[in-house]
């Protein structure tokens, strides 16, 4: 067994456990803040770092695309406006609505509530985060004036994430042509 520090896997820690029943298969899973990689014993310290980077990266990809609840996106707002905005964004309620299709998010100050599109769902964890931070920058500051723009640029991925959205618009306006046909 090996523990090693791994930013890249988002936890503290991952542990190689290597079985001598195991012949090819290699798997993962999370336990608690650490990552489990099961591996053969006869495995080499070179594919053991190379499975263990494949199976870190499978696993981000899994959990990227595992659907927040309402109470993890209170949540995940929650520690963005403690990191954007010195926690003076406050929300009442965020919660995913399904009667969004022409716009990504919407806040209502006054109420202090925060919606998402049900279109984000499935998206890069960096646009859903930038879409939260827009909607809490809206709890400070109503309108799209300056104030509120320059409140944005405390989120370094402002740009990328708009540009992600402004391409699935786009896309979505693109003619859909019949599939070729195979002759």
């Amino acid at each position: 067994m090996s523990a090693d520090p791994s930013p890249r896997s988002g936890t503290s820690a991952v542990e190689v456990r290597r079985s001598a029943r195991r012949r090819r298969t290699v798997s993962a899973y999370r336990e608690g803040d650490r990552t489990i990689v099961l591996i053969p014993a006869r495995m080499s310290v070179a594919e053991e770092r190379r499975w263990v980077t494949v199976m870190l990266e499978k696993l981000a990809a899994q959990e990227s695309k595992r659907v927040l609840g309402d109470t993890e996106l209170t949540e995940r707002a929650e520690r963005l406006s403690a990191q954007y905005f010195g926690g003076r964004a406050r929300p009442a309620s965020v919660r995913w609505v399904t009667n969004q299709n022409t716009r990504w998010g919407s806040c209502t100050p006054a109420e202090g509530s925060i919606r998402l599109s049900h279109r984000l769902q499935g998206m890069p964890e960096y646009v859903v985060d930038y879409v939260l931070v827009h909607e809490l920058a809206h709890l400070l500051v109503p309108g799209h004036g300056p104030r509120f723009w320059r409140l944005l640029e405390a989120y370094p991925r402002t740009e990328r994430a708009r540009g992600y959205l402004e391409g699935v618009v786009a896309a979505d306006r693109l003619p859909h042509l019949p599939a070729a046909r195979e002759e």
